[in-house]
C-alpha cells in the first residue's frame, strides 16, 4: 500500500480510505482507473472541498484524457473523449435547483460508458443508480474515501481497485 494511503475493510464490501495528501488521491484515481466496468456510474458525494473533483480529474487522467479537465460547476457536465471512441461525463450538479433541469442537458446514457456525478442527491429519481459510491471528507490535512458499491459491477470494481499495487495492504 502507498505509504499516503490506508485501507479498512467494511461489511458489505464497501472499503474505507484515508487519503493523506494530493498524491494518495492520485493513486485512488487511477486504481478505479485500472479496474473500471466497462460501463459505469459513480456517485460522488462530499461537502464542498472534500475532493470530488480532484478525484474525477485524476481518474479521467489516469484513463488518458489530455489537456484541461475542468470542473463542470457552471457547465454542468464535460465530456471527455475515452479510447475505442467512448466518452466519460463529469457532472456536477450543486448548481440545479430541482432534479428535472437534468432534461435540458441532453443526456443520453448511451452515449458515456463512465459517469462520474458530484452531488448526486440533487438530481435523485434522474439519474443512473450508482454502480459506486464515492463517500469523500476532509480528514485533518488529508480526507478520507469510502468506496461503497451499489451493484454486481461495483462490487467487483471495489475488490479489484483496492488489490491494486496503488492500494493493496502490504501482505
Amino acid at each position: 500500500m502507498s505509504s499516503n494511503t490506508t485501507a479498512t475493510a467494511y461489511e458489505h464490501d464497501a472499503f474505507a480510505l484515508t487519503l493523506s495528501d494530493a498524491d494518495a488521491t492520485d493513486a485512488l484515481g487511477a486504481a478505479l482507473a485500472r479496474t473500471r466496468p466497462a460501463r459505469a456510474v459513480v456517485h460522488l458525494s462530499g461537502d464542498l472541498g472534500a475532493g470530488k473533483s480532484t478525484l474525477a480529474r485524476a481518474l479521467l487522467r489516469a484513463l488518458g484524457v489530455q489537456g484541461a479537465i475542468r470542473s463542470p460547476t457552471y457547465t454542468l457536465v464535460e465530456r471527455y473523449p475515452l479510447a475505442a471512441g467512448s466518452e466519460a461525463w463529469h457532472l456536477d450538479l450543486y448548481r440545479i435547483g430541482d432534479a428535472g433541469e437534468l432534461e435540458f442537458l441532453g443526456l443520453d446514457g448511451d452515449e458515456a460508458v463512465l459517469w462520474l456525478i458530484e452531488w448526486p442527491d440533487r438530481g435523485r429519481g434522474a439519474l443512473p443508480p450508482a454502480d459506486l459510491r464515492v463517500e469523500l471528507a476532509v480528514a485533518g490535512a488529508g480526507r478520507s474515501a469510502r468506496l461503497v458499491p451499489g451493484s454486481a459491477a461495483g462490487r467487483g470494481w471495489v475488490r479489484a481497485a483496492v488489490a491494486t499495487p496503488e492500494l493493496a495492504a502490504d501482505s
